[in-house]
């Protein structure tokens, strides 16, 4: 069964809908790339899905431990490589407000991070670039 329903809406642009929430993302090309920039772009989406699927697994080990990640931010950095066009780095920038003092948690979560399904299903021509702030 499908997961999402894409359309390509005009002009390099494309709404896609997650089906079970209903939920649409619009994503639009990137000016460098002939689109108005007015939308993520679908590289874009990829090194979001990086930081946000980092952070899930962090969470769920969090959960493990009885630990909240409130005030744990991250920032993401893509850089595009040329001939031909791809992304050629993500970098992902954490930074915690309050962290654990437990130096084993901190460690078990920088791990959780780092072995995240998305992180492991990019091509090792992609670099990753995780920087934590704690």
């Amino acid at each position: 069964m499908p997961t999402i329903k894409s359309t390509y809406l005009e002009n390099l642009r494309t709404s896609s809908q997650h089906l079970q929430s209903g939920r649409e993302i619009i994503t639009d090309a990137p000016v460098d790339n002939n689109g108005k920039g007015e939308a993520f772009s679908p590289t874009d989406l990829v090194a979001s899905a990086l930081g946000s699927c980092m952070v899930t697994i962090m969470g769920i080990v969090a959960q493990r431990e009885g630990v909240e990640l409130e005030g744990l931010t991250w920032e993401v950095t893509k850089v595009m490589a040329s001939n031909p066009r791809k992304i050629k780095e993500i970098i992902i920038d954490f930074s915690w407000e309050k962290p654990s003092d437990d130096q084993k948690l901190l460690q078990k979560l920088k791990n959780a991070a780092k072995t995240c399904p998305v992180a492991l299903s990019l091509s090792e021509e992609v670099a990753q670039t995780v920087n934590f702030d704690f």
